[in-house]
């Protein structure tokens, strides 16, 4: 725990200073995200937005409190999961990152996934579902047709059940696809509270054998 921890921490410092990228111009702070580091379930989101740049916090703004709602009637606190952003500085104008942006940041991306080794991992929204079916080797074909289904896949090496659903902020001003969301949020708590207790008897049967 204590090598994950120095690990993080300085992961996070080089995010923290990194120029890569043009966004390191225009940012107030970078947002590495946050989280438990031992969770099975990570959230990953587009890009940072003005709340989150000023706050450096991941998910504080109106979808973030919408994220954190869904999570909470579904009986799970955030400190449970981890929740990050492909790229980790806001875009101008809380645009798209760019292919190049994206390029440049998604190494600590894969670090972060390596470090703390999820068993699910739930995309947020079609930019980070189209990386995330990129490193899984899986053609992206859209929102409407992956949404809500678990793909049992390898990233880096790593056994991922990969979920995709809408981004929240998609969700705000749009009750279809808030239904939606809230529909698949249910069928990512039942596969996380699955694999909870997947492990804690393949934990009890090690202590058997």
């Amino acid at each position: 725990m204590a090598l994950k921890n120095d690990g993080w921490k300085k992961l996070v410092e080089e995010i923290r200073n990194c120029k890569k990228c043009r966004l390191h111009k225009n940012r107030r702070n970078t947002v590495p995200g946050e989280g438990s580091l031992n969770t099975k379930l990570m959230f990953i989101g587009e890009a940072p937005g003005v709340k989150e740049d000023e706050e450096g916090r991941p998910f504080v703004g109106a979808a973030g409190k919408l994220l954190t709602k869904l999570l909470e009637n579904n009986g799970i606190s955030r400190e449970e999961v981890f929740i990050t952003n492909v790229v980790k500085c806001r875009p101008p104008g809380n645009r798209e990152p760019y292919d190049d942006e994206i390029k440049a940041c998604l190494p600590y991306l894969t670090r972060q996934i390596a470090m703390i080794k999820p068993k699910i991992i739930v995309t947020l929204g079609r930019v980070s579902t189209k990386i995330l079916y990129s490193l899984a080797h899986i053609p992206f074909t859209s929102m409407s047709k992956l949404h809500g289904s678990v793909r049992n896949v390898y990233i880096n090496g790593l056994e991922i059940k990969l979920i995709a659903t809408y981004h929240p902020a998609a969700a705000l001003y749009n009750p279809q696809l808030r239904t939606i969301l809230e529909k698949d949020f249910k069928l990512i708590i039942t596969v996380y509270r699955e694999n909870i207790r997947v492990s804690k008897t393949h934990t009890l049967l090690d202590f058997f054998r």
